[in-house]
């Protein structure tokens, strides 16, 4: 463990990319009310009044960093203070600090901790814009990218590796680690608020595998959390969500062999969807945990659907499980894409483009398959635009216990991710529309919600995060940032 006061610091299928960017299999940002850069700008935190940009040493800092330090005046702020979504793009931070260590990440929270908001950066894509703090210090890790596997299996992560950098590192080693779908999704964010994705029902989630984990802490400290050294802390890293506790900066995995893969995606007409969602339900809930497959609700008069997913395994043995999927609904498909791949470009196919995208979205949990498939449909009904994207848990999720991580939603049967592409013009009735979902998902007694997919709005947010894991997260928030320095309006300290 170490101080910054003791150191000086060191083709593919266009069809695919195309349902990628429908919000087929992911959705990169969300809140069922997205923040207007007032509401952020007043960022509700215990210290709100009194941060002032003006008492950092910006250019103390600046000299003091092995990277980069960028203020508004400096070139190539604007393109680095930016985050995914660009409804978010009038949040604009003091500074950016572009850290290239765990020193660095230090050296940025003692000097700019309790004056300004802080927030880390890995890729980017918080759903509501909580890393890019307005007239705060954005922590950017992406300089941190260094993906390393080891001959025993496991790989080391910079905090700041994207996706697709993870894959592509793990896939060569001929290794496999779960986490989601969106290539230029940081390994960080994936990590912190649990990890859903394709493989998670025969490999867990990715926070599963998470062995160790560097951080630096409020007073900057440098530490390696483990389950033996710091329990309270490695346990709560596992699903307690991003921006809370202290700032990681590198992550340890164990990982599995690469498996083969089949990838496939079945496109069924208009007007079937209650056929299609009574269908689903018992046949994944069914399903061994080889199969990953979700369901797809796009809105419309009459919404439409398709299911896409995973099979860990070769098509030969996935094509009767479809088929039976098929047989149960009494729908013949319009289009059928099943294809064999390999670890990492099995990841790929759901990957999407890598380009920024205006949305808004939230979350719901079913804790068990919906009684009315019918009432869902109606949810849909007249809203193009829209979609409701069910997947699947179950599986190796569930062979972990609630209270062994801070993911608290094991036994569940599914998420579902409610998202709607929106511009700066639109977004106001975007946001009423994906609310009106929510609350239609929530009188059909679906509750709960993804902390990965945060909405400040979402009813009750703190206990449909955490669960049961909510007391003990806000005690270990007190222990390890007792002075409320990284605080954003969903962190710990207001749940």
């Amino acid at each position: 463990m170490t101080s910054v006061a003791s150191r000086r610091f060191d083709s593919f299928a266009a069809e695919m990319v195309t349902m990628a960017r429908d919000s087929v299999f992911h959705a990169p940002r969300a809140g069922s009310s997205a923040p207007t850069g007032a509401e952020t700008s007043s960022w509700d935190g215990a210290l709100a009044g009194s941060y002032d940009p003006a008492a950092v040493d910006w250019e103390g800092l600046r000299g003091r960093l092995e990277g980069t330090l960028l203020r508004p005046d400096d070139v190539g702020f604007d393109d680095a203070r930016k985050s995914f979504n660009p409804l978010h793009d009038d949040q604009v931070p003091a500074a950016v600090a572009q850290c290239a260590s765990a020193a660095d990440v230090a050296e940025a929270v003692v000097a700019a901790g309790g004056r300004v908001p802080l927030a880390a950066r890995s890729g980017g894509h918080s759903y509501v814009g909580y890393s890019a703090p307005h007239d705060g210090l954005v922590i950017d890790l992406r300089r941190m990218s260094q993906v390393d596997a080891a001959e025993d299996g496991s790989v080391t992560i910079g905090a700041g590796a994207p996706l697709r950098t993870v894959y592509s590192v793990v896939g060569q080693a001929n290794r496999c680690l779960p986490a989601g779908s969106c290539f230029t999704v940081g390994i960080a964010g994936v990590t912190l608020g649990g990890g859903i994705g394709v493989l998670q029902r025969k490999f867990g989630l990715t926070c599963d595998h998470l062995t160790a984990a560097e951080a630096v802490t409020t007073d900057g400290r440098i530490l390696t959390a483990t389950a033996a050294a710091t329990p309270d802390l490695f346990w709560a890293l596992r699903g307690g969500g991003g921006g809370n506790l202290a700032i990681v900066t590198r992550f340890t995995f164990a990982t599995d062999p690469a498996p083969a893969l089949t990838v496939f995606v079945l496109t069924f007409p208009a007007g079937k969807v209650t056929e299609i969602l009574t269908a689903w339900q018992p046949w994944i809930a069914g399903a061994s945990r080889e199969m990953w497959a979700n369901l797809n609700i796009s809105g419309g008069n009459p919404p439409s659907c398709r299911v896409a997913g995973c099979f860990v395994g070769p098509s030969a043995a996935c094509y009767p499980l479809l088929d039976d999927l098929i047989l149960r609904a009494g729908v013949v498909p319009t289009r059928r894409n099943i294809q064999d791949r390999d670890y990492f470009n099995g990841m790929r196919f759901f990957a999407g483009k890598p380009l920024r995208e205006s949305f808004v979205a939230s979350s719901r949990i079913l804790s068990t398959p919906t009684f009315d498939p019918q009432a869902v449909t109606r949810l849909l009904t007249g809203r193009p635009g829209t979609s409701l994207i069910i997947d699947p848990l179950g599986g190796a999720v569930a062979d972990t216990v609630t209270a062994q991580t801070a993911f608290p939603h094991r036994d569940a049967f599914a998420t579902a991710q409610i998202y709607a592409s929106a511009t700066t013009a639109s977004e106001p009735d975007v946001t009423r529309n994906v609310a009106e979902i929510v609350a239609g998902l929530g009188a059909l007694g679906i509750g709960g919600g993804y902390v990965n997919y945060i909405d400040p709005d979402l009813p009750d947010w703190p206990t449909a995060y955490y669960g049961p894991n909510l007391r003990r997260l806000r005690s270990i928030a007190q222990d390890y940032d007792p002075d409320h320095l990284l605080d954003f309006p969903q962190s710990l300290h207001h749940a």
